[in-house]
């Protein structure tokens, strides 16, 4: 081997070896803080989210299928994209450095949540009925037994699912992840909404009209220009408008 290639061999070693580093030091900055940040979060959302759920507050509307929905068959399997929402959509604030950062993202997700909640209140839905033996297939049955077949339309699912996409892709890309990163950002979004119509959560209206609602909340929330920080090798903040100019990638 040659003295150049075992130049650019052992400068790459480097470039990975601090890519680590810097995104270890990124998941664990706060740690605790985001922990339970997220956790009393999304415990708030479910208190308010089951309430609603066992006690509609008027006539609930059975949302009806489409050609779409035929399309999408029953796929028990599709039980493990639907709950890796949880871990999806708690990324992005792992992704953040500051505390203060991290409370500004949990205020514009927030709004998406109440709307989605108000809109079940005002509005209550559910799916049609579906013709499935669900005794055959307990992680299905258990899913059933602890979120019923209410508070369909928007699809808070598949909500939460596209806005943390969105945001995903915003703070990815500025930390110079290639194109392989983005489109399996993208890929892990659109699995988890198939998800939602392949258990037969959701039907194909209630995902539409929870990713419009995203979509909407998605550009709201970045109409306020907030300096989000990153974290540099050298383990200074910096704003994530500096690392624009960046050509190197630090993720592949």
């Amino acid at each position: 081997m040659s003295t150049s290639r075992k130049d650019l061999l052992v400068g790459a070693r480097g470039v990975a070896r601090q890519r680590r580093q810097r995104i270890l030091a990124t998941l664990f900055r706060h740690f605790w803080f985001k922990a339970f940040g997220t956790t009393a979060f999304t415990a708030l959302f479910f208190v308010a989210y089951i309430y609603l759920l066992k006690n509609p507050a008027g006539p609930v509307t059975t949302v009806p299928r489409i050609w779409l929905d035929a399309l999408i068959p029953f796929h028990p399997l599709a039980l493990i994209p639907y709950l890796s929402l949880w871990i999806y959509v708690s990324l992005p604030p792992i992704l953040m450095v500051r505390r203060a950062d991290i409370v500004a993202y949990g205020l514009r997700i927030g709004p998406l949540c109440l709307a989605g909640l108000a809109i079940f209140y005002f509005w209550p839905s559910a799916v049609p009925p579906m013709d499935v033996d669900w005794a055959r297939y307990p992680g299905m049955a258990f899913l059933k037994g602890v979120d019923a077949a209410g508070n369909a339309c928007p699809s808070l699912h598949v909500a939460t699912a596209v806005f943390s996409a969105f945001w995903l892709h915003h703070l990815l890309r500025r930390l110079g992840c290639g194109a392989g990163v983005l489109w399996g950002n993208a890929l892990w979004c659109a699995a988890i909404a198939w998800s939602t119509v392949a258990t037969h959560q959701h039907v194909v209206l209630d995902v539409l009209a929870g990713a419009a609602l995203a979509g909407l909340a998605a550009w709201l929330s970045f109409l306020p220009r907030r300096h989000f920080a990153l974290l540099a090798e050298d383990g200074a903040l910096v704003s994530i408008h500096e690392k624009k100019t960046e050509t190197a990638s630090t993720c592949a």
